[in-house]
């Protein structure tokens, strides 16, 4: 791919692509690099301007006021570019990546898509194949002195809601939730200890557990 001059205008027709267009869009590979050195030689002409004073205080305003809008465009393309690579890896999840996708990521997005893709996979394989698999955690709960914690995983409280919880990350990195009124489940021990102190659940004392105390 051509390199192509970075400035105000080049910018502004990134941004314009990314939010009009549904695909992720193809940046020239050394777009960061550009536009980082196009902000410096921005920041330099102001202060050229700023010490020459005088007849230049409108070119200052003009300079730094195009400064300001284009690192306001910079952060809502990267925000624009950062939702479809998420999206991406949630579709990657789900067997039907595109290996054309990956090709229009930038390198240093290549390392944000692929943090993303563990977790995901691993969410799926902990919940969606349970389900395939018939593990029924209600059935579960219904049953505590039948429950076994694995202590590889770390401890686990099991806890009924006594509130609506959306979607949290607990101490584990592991996504949870949500969680309706009454639902039951195991969520790690500080996050139980959390929302038990908060009155939004309640313990559900398993054998083991009472063993404990």
């Amino acid at each position: 791919m051509t390199t192509i001059l970075i400035n105000y205008e080049t910018i502004y027709e990134s941004l314009r692509r990314e939010k009009f267009r549904k695909e992720l869009q193809l940046l020239d590979k050394d777009f960061i690099k550009n536009v980082v050195k196009y902000l410096k030689e921005k920041e330099e002409i102001i202060i050229s301007q700023k010490q020459k004073g005088g007849t230049f205080s409108k070119e200052v305003e003009k300079t730094e006021n195009e400064l300001l809008n284009t690192k306001k465009m910079i952060k809502e393309l990267y925000e624009k570019r950062e939702s479809k690579i998420m999206n991406l890896a949630l579709i990657s999840s789900r067997g039907s990546q595109s290996a054309e996708d990956i090709k229009v990521m930038l390198e240093e997005e290549k390392s944000l898509y692929e943090s993303l893709i563990e977790p995901l996979n691993s969410h799926k394989k902990k919940l969606l194949d349970n389900l395939l698999n018939g593990f029924n955690s209600s059935k579960e709960a219904d049953k505590p002195e039948d429950i076994k914690i694995d202590e590889k995983e770390g401890k686990k409280s099991l806890i009924r809601f006594l509130q609506p919880i959306p979607k949290f990350v607990a101490e584990d990195l592991n996504i949870y939730g949500p969680f309706d009124e009454e639902d039951i489940g195991f969520i790690p021990e500080k996050s139980a200890e959390v929302l038990i102190t908060k009155n939004k659940a309640e313990e559900i004392k398993t054998n083991e557990s009472k063993k404990n105390n």
